[in-house]
């Protein structure tokens, strides 16, 4: 990885040397979503990412955007908002999506699933993502993560297309940069989903990692013009390189998302294991380049 600074050290001197700058945008543009209401707020100075002198140079090797969770409490409502609701929106899943079941604490976002009832679900859990937040065309994303464990659990690291609500699903393509089945542990998989092949997608790969629930691992996807490059720890394990690229291979010459969430059950989950009670996805960060 060819970073040639420190992503930490530099959004802390941006803000340090941009101080009433930030203070006042941050008070401008810090909230809810409009379709979220925010019922506890982050202090607009508090809120972190979006690495505000960069300037992109095509190489992939510029931060451009990071969320390094490094105050404690919500996740900074200037850049994520939810997805809230049951069913997985098509895929079966038995989780009630809330905002209640994300925390940021010493510098680690924890997403957690857990077995209880909720609206009439019998599982929690969070999804979040940065839609009407962040969204870009062509980058290197990088997600320090370690994954949930059980029978069950569904984590998953991915991107959508920003214009879904105008286009539709699988119109908008959908980058899955790291999904992992509890009923499959230590297998991590990435896969693309185009109106050329979608659902039961044959565009995927694989790797195992023996401690996926118990170290830290960078999930990451390049995407240029002409492909995706899939990697953990920067170990290759899949690129998406259609020959023939139009609307149907190639839905990716506009804006994605990020999102970040765990689901339990459904179509790709599987069986939910009778004795799980809660597991959670940690993040370090969120960084893209470009």
């Amino acid at each position: 990885m060819d970073i040639k600074i420190n992503p930490k050290t530099h959004i802390m001197n941006l803000k340090n040397s941009v101080f009433f700058f930030v203070i006042l945008i941050s008070l401008l543009s810090c909230g809810g979503s409009n379709d979220v209401v925010d019922d506890n707020p982050i202090i607009a100075e508090t809120c972190s990412a979006k690495v505000v002198s960069a300037i992109p140079t095509g190489t992939n090797t510029v931060l451009v955007w990071a969320e390094e969770f490094d105050t404690d409490g919500s996740p900074c409502s200037d850049n994520w908002t939810y997805d809230l609701g049951a069913g997985g929106w098509g895929n079966g899943e038995a989780q009630y999506y809330t905002r209640d079941n994300v925390v940021v604490n010493n510098g680690i976002l924890k997403i957690t699933a857990k077995k209880e009832v909720f609206n009439g679900s019998q599982y929690t859990s969070t999804r979040m993502l940065t839609k009407g937040k962040f969204q870009f065309t062509y980058g290197k994303v990088e997600v320090r993560a370690k994954l949930p464990k059980g029978g069950g659990t569904w984590p998953a690291i991915w991107m959508l297309g920003s214009n879904i609500s105008t286009v539709g699903w699988p119109a908008c393509g959908e980058v899955d940069i790291m999904e992992h089945v509890g009923n499959n542990q230590g297998t991590t998989q990435s896969a693309m989903h185009t109106p050329s092949s979608y659902g039961a997608t044959v565009n995927l790969g694989s790797q195992y990692l023996n401690d996926v629930s118990t170290a830290f691992h960078v999930y990451s996807v390049e995407w240029t013009a002409k492909k995706m490059i899939f990697a953990v720890d920067g170990n290759v394990h899949y690129t998406y390189n259609p020959s023939t690229k139009n609307s149907d291979t190639w839905p990716f010459d506009a804006n994605q998302f990020i999102i970040l969430n765990i689901a339990m059950g459904g179509s790709f989950g599987g069986t939910i294991d009778p004795n799980f009670t809660e597991s959670s996805m940690e993040i370090d960060y969120v960084r893209v380049y470009q």
